[in-house]
């Protein structure tokens, strides 16, 4: 029995586990939407949420401190920074990684104001776009959707999992109003059995 120790195995051990996570977190940041097995899907779905709370965190210890002062400011910095260290630990050593577009081009930092190229990489991704995005969400970033197309050799369950978009709201199934109470209809009094006929 397996009372007490969470998570599915995926016929691997520890090691192999946390590399398929990460580079399948790495992806999900890129492409903010990727195709994989049911089960792979969600076991990934915690840890990258845990990623992007690391962002939000560190988004919303900046923005709480800005106008505070400068100290106040410098102490936000360096607890952003402690957040995306913690990020950068559970990314792996290729947390630099670059982001590349359809056309298998590597897409350039937009925030680079040198004149020497250099590439967004995932960790920046997190941190400058998913954690403002979903700073006012308190958790369910990604979403499950399960495939009919089986994987081809096993067939497996295959599922997409993606990122939800900016200001999105899960679909809930509107509640069905609820029946008014009726008053019972009135019931008319039974009549009375007849006298059987008399015989004489």
């Amino acid at each position: 029995m397996r009372h007490r120790k969470r998570g599915r195995h995926l016929n691997r051990n520890a090691a192999h586990r946390r590399s398929l996570f990460r580079n399948l977190s790495r992806a999900l940041i890129t492409h903010e939407s990727i195709v994989t097995t049911l089960p792979k899907a969600k076991e990934l779905r915690p840890f990258v949420e845990k990623l992007i709370t690391l962002a939000k965190r560190a988004n919303a210890v900046v923005a709480a401190a800005a106008g505070k002062g400068e100290a106040e400011e410098k102490k936000a910095k360096l607890q952003a920074l402690h957040y995306r260290r913690l990020a950068m630990a559970e990314l792996g050593p290729t947390h630099g990684t670059g982001i590349w577009n359809k056309k298998e081009e590597l897409v350039e930092d937009p925030k680079n104001t040198s004149q020497k190229k250099s590439a967004d990489t995932v960790l920046k991704k997190l941190f400058r776009e998913l954690g403002p995005r979903f700073a006012d969400r308190p958790g369910g970033y990604t979403r499950v959707l399960k495939r009919h197309e089986r994987r081809l050799g096993d067939a497996g369950a295959t599922a997409v999992i993606e990122l939800l978009k900016a200001g999105e709201k899960k679909v809930q199934v509107r509640a069905k109003a609820p029946v008014a109470p009726t008053a019972p209809a009135p019931v008319a009094p039974a009549p009375a059995p007849e006298a059987p006929p008399a015989t004489t």
